[in-house]
């Protein structure tokens, strides 16, 4: 099987229409990790300017989701939109799935 992640769940419903049963598409809906709220512990300054992101609350039940489909599928697709949003969502998904072998699809802008 492989696993293809977009951002809308409507973008997965249509997706999904077109695909065999060899696939599954799941969506982020939207971004998944984010800076938290406290500035003492979003960016480690004295560290060199490293930021810590958090698994935003009402995304966590998606992520599970995502990581469980993830570990059955033969490959994981990541095919967010081609803009700044959709680049950084799809890192963040690479980054909370760093135990699979990821192929990342972008399509270029015409």
């Amino acid at each position: 099987m492989k696993l293809i992640i977009v951002e809308s769940p409507s973008k997965a419903k249509t997706i999904s229409k077109y695909l065999g049963k060899d696939f599954r598409v799941l969506a982020s809906v939207g971004h998944v990790r984010d800076l938290p709220k406290s500035n003492k512990k979003a960016i480690d300054i004295e560290g060199g300017f490293i930021p810590h992101y958090e698994i935003v609350p009402k995304k966590a039940v998606i992520i599970d989701e995502i990581r469980r489909d993830a570990a059955k599928a033969d490959e994981v697709l990541i095919a967010t939109d081609p803009d700044r949003e959709g680049e950084a969502i799809a890192w963040h998904l690479q980054e909370l799935l760093t135990d699979k072998k990821l192929a990342v699809q972008r399509r270029k802008r015409r």
